[in-house]
């Protein structure tokens, strides 16, 4: 039997996929609105969020915080505090586990502390509860171990007075260890003056030259002209001072430099400045061992030299139990070159003004205006030091002695040497080196001063000292910081302190001041490997 049409046909499913669809869409549709309107309300609460946040920072008194005695924040502090105190003591005592129970709980203070400066949020007693109270529950802790105060006050100062001691140990030793490395010669410097010397014996026209040269130049008498004189063994540091000198001088070819060394370096001396020129400068070397005037009957330093005490003091360092600074016991001090400042015109007996440089500066201007700076009567023409408290005469001076008390204001200002013009007529005339000679046979003991040559200077030229502008004479660039401006402007630039400029230890800001004035490419340099 055939089956109909209708029984061959498949039934026919409904399709629900254009429903779907339609409900897809329309929740699309609803979550975006959602979305557009929830992007059009956040404008309005992050700008209420950071008006709280200014509302915060504006309540939030730190100063306040500290003085309110309800404050939580004061209270953590005050407990952070004692609890450090019973640190120490629990250690002190051999109560390491209190110690580290009470170490972390104060670190966990000062983390609720650290927070809340951050958020610029005062605390809550809320979120910190738990911190005061297991804080307050140590220091109870502490109290019950009932250490004895007094015992722990006695052991606090011990241990005080034990830090101090090596804190003391620590300076001395590094005061030792710097002042070494600032006497030090390296081996550069060194290796120049042993090669210099073999030039000036190997060539015997250096000798000629220099002979010669000293026996026609009527230049070192003339007065007309600017005369320069330098003290000093170190053959570098000398040439960097006329170097410097005759480069920024106007008039360089009337400039006569006199260098005064020892017999060890004359010989290098003399032969560094006949091989090379120094832009017409006149140079003239001596040695002081050639004055016949330089002997101990007539200088006290030298009568002193062989006084046995005072060999004992400078190069033994043994008859005080080390009670005197290192310092104070450099055996440079009794050097002729550093005393012979104070001779000058017994060393150059035919001039009347001398501009006096040290080996540690460097000029960077013209000098001629130091010849003409009126002295108004006065000896010595210097840059006072005295613009604070420590540059006056009772730094330098011992005024508990009744010679010192008597004759000087404790409160008179000091100057510097390094760059001092003396007018020797003057000089002469007041008899300045017999001045120096009587302080110097009065402090035989050293109870008047103990280090160097500008206390003696001071007492020397008191009341015979021309102030000059500050501006001719920069200190300070051996041992601090000085004012780039006060630099530039600055005529002589003084390295004085332990940090020369030739040494390891110099200030490296301030070594291409003086390094630019060193010909690196100088076949002696080289040699030497100086760099």
């Amino acid at each position: 039997m055939r089956r109909s049409r209708q029984e061959f046909r498949r039934q026919v499913k409904r399709r629900w996929f254009p429903n779907v669809f339609l409900l897809t869409l329309v929740c699309g549709f609803v979550v975006l609105l959602l979305l557009i309107s929830r992007h059009r309300v956040r404008p309005a609460s992050r700008s209420m969020r950071s008006y709280m946040q200014d509302i915060t920072l504006e309540s939030l008194n730190v100063t306040d915080e500290m003085v309110n005695p309800n404050s939580i924040t004061r209270k953590l502090n005050d407990q952070i505090q004692l609890a450090k105190a019973f640190v120490v003591i629990a250690k002190e005592n051999n109560n390491h586990q209190f110690a580290w129970e009470l170490s972390a709980q104060i670190r966990n203070s000062q983390i609720l502390l650290s927070n809340s400066a951050l958020t610029r949020s005062p605390l809550t007693l809320r979120e910190s509860n738990t911190a005061v109270k297991d804080m307050a529950l140590l220091l109870f802790q502490g109290q019950q171990y009932h250490y004895d105060s007094a015992t722990m006050i006695m052991r606090l100062k011990a241990r005080v007075q034990d830090l101090e001691e090596q804190m003391s140990l620590v300076t001395e030793t590094s005061s030792k260890y710097g002042q070494i490395a600032a006497e030090e010669v390296p081996k550069s410097l060194f290796c120049i003056g042993v090669r210099l010397t073999i030039e000036w014996f190997k060539q015997s026209k250096l000798q000629q030259k220099v002979s010669e040269s000293i026996q026609k130049d009527s230049t070192l008498k003339d007065n007309n002209l600017y005369h320069f004189c330098i003290f000093s063994d170190n053959i570098l540091a000398t040439s960097v001072v006329v170097n410097s000198t005759s480069l920024n001088s106007k008039s360089p070819d009337r400039i006569v430099f006199h260098l005064v060394t020892d017999e060890v370096n004359y010989a290098a001396m003399s032969a560094w400045f006949t091989m090379n020129s120094f832009h017409g400068v006149t140079i003239d070397v001596q040695k002081f061992e050639d004055f016949t005037w330089l002997n101990a009957s007539y200088v006290p330093v030298l009568k002193q030299l062989q006084d046995s005490d005072t060999k004992n003091y400078y190069f033994s360092g043994s008859n005080d139990g080390g009670k005197t600074p290192i310092k104070f016991r450099n055996p440079k001090y009794l050097s002729m070159l550093n005393h012979l400042r104070f001779y000058i015109p017994e060393v150059f007996p035919d001039l009347k003004k001398v501009v006096f440089l040290d080996d540690d500066v460097v000029v960077q201007k013209d000098l001629s205006g130091l010849f003409t700076a009126d002295l108004n009567g006065n000896v010595n023409g210097a840059v006072e030091t005295c613009m604070e408290t420590f540059h006056r005469y009772h730094k330098y001076l011992n005024y508990s002695h009744p010679l010192i008390r008597s004759h000087f204001d404790p409160d008179a200002c000091g100057w510097a040497f390094g760059m001092n013009v003396f007018d020797l007529v003057e000089w002469r005339k007041r008899n300045v080196t017999g001045i120096y000679h009587y302080w110097q046979e009065k402090n035989i003991d050293r109870t008047l001063w103990k280090l160097g040559t500008l206390p003696p200077g001071l007492l020397t030229f008191y009341g015979l000292t021309e102030p000059l502008d500050p501006a001719w004479h920069v200190l300070g660039l051996g041992y601090t910081n000085v004012d780039p401006k006060v630099i530039e402007n600055g005529a002589v630039l003084h390295f004085n302190g332990n940090s020369k400029p030739w040494l390891k230890i110099g200030m490296e800001k301030y070594k291409p001041l003086w390094e630019k004035y060193v010909d690196y490419t100088h076949p002696m340099l080289e040699q030497c490997n100086f760099h």
